[in-house]
């Protein structure tokens, strides 16, 4: 069986992971954070009471960023 070669897969994941763990700590911070494709401010929303009505992530007004964030409830 032929061996597949997966390091440049790894890379480009981890590069991306760690990417969107900067723009996530940047957004907590309060700092303002533009969306890479539109320009857009990017907007957090955060779990309400019923998290069935609402996605809680990092999103921009386009769409071009959504990033689904698990959070609980937040009082």
């Amino acid at each position: 069986m032929a061996q597949v070669d997966f390091s440049h897969i790894n890379q480009t994941t981890t590069q991306s992971y760690n990417e969107q763990k900067k723009l996530i700590k940047r957004v907590f911070k309060g700092q303002t954070v533009s969306c890479k494709k539109c320009g857009q401010a990017l907007l957090l929303k955060l779990p309400k009471t019923d998290p069935s009505t609402t996605l809680s992530g990092i999103y921009c007004k386009k769409g071009c960023t959504d990033l689904e964030l698990d959070m609980e409830h937040i009082v």
